[in-house]
């Protein structure tokens, strides 16, 4: 089962992630002050979600212990890396070392152990999402990201496979109209392709738009999706 934090805890997450990603302070009463809650909140909350302090956030994942595997799909290879609490990467492509490396760095300070028995369930239903097949049951997450991402996310996994959404539209579904630029970026930004589906999203005239992964592998999960 997918774990589901509570709403207000992730907003004060989130909020605390923008601030350390755009360099600001990293000292607990100082965040706390900054998003307006007790820093106990805000040390609670933040172990709870990010599993690690401030600190270790920025540090990039200090002591995090990351686990990936890889699978050869339609689309190419897959590889993906999971913290404790659920998948935080995955990416596509054709080197399976250079898709690794790019985690590694996102990941700097983090330990990676390859662990392809204990992702297989994850890695399997990766492998359906690139096939156009929904697989069974949820895939627990890792998101890292800004509160705006966050939301973008979340309504792009409300999008039904075989059906698309402009990035307009998307931005009208979470109350920001005037932000499609914006939505588009969270688009791309996008940490674990197919899982949260940014392939679904295409441009007010019809066209594909842009795809992180490339304009074939988004034409061919939308045909795969749509059969």
């Amino acid at each position: 089962m997918e774990h589901r934090v509570d709403p207000a805890t992730d907003r004060v997450v989130q909020a605390c992630r923008a601030m350390v990603d755009a360099g600001g302070p990293i000292a607990v009463g100082d965040l706390a002050a900054e998003v307006g809650c007790s820093a106990r909140t805000l040390t609670r909350s933040f172990r709870t979600v990010a599993r690690m302090s401030p600190r270790e956030y920025r540090a990039g994942a200090r002591d995090q212990a990351m686990r990936w595997t890889l699978r050869r799909t339609p689309v190419g290879v897959v590889v993906l890396a999971a913290s404790d609490r659920g998948l935080a990467a995955v990416r596509i492509g054709t080197d399976a070392d250079e898709l690794l490396d790019a985690i590694r760095d996102e990941f700097a300070q983090a330990s990676f152990t390859r662990d392809d028995p204990g992702l297989r369930d994850a890695a399997t239903a990766i492998a359906a999402l690139a096939r156009g097949t929904e697989p069974s049951g949820s895939i627990p997450l890792d998101l890292h990201g800004t509160a705006f991402q966050a939301r973008v996310w979340e309504a792009l996994r409300r999008i039904p496979a075989g059906e698309t959404r402009t990035y307009a539209q998307v931005a009208e579904e979470i109350d920001r109209p005037r932000s499609v630029r914006a939505v588009a970026n969270a688009c791309a930004a996008n940490p674990v392709a197919l899982v949260v589906p940014c392939h679904r999203v295409v441009r007010s005239d019809g066209g594909l738009g842009g795809y992180r992964w490339g304009i074939e592998v988004k034409a061919h999960l939308l045909d795969a999706e749509r059969r």
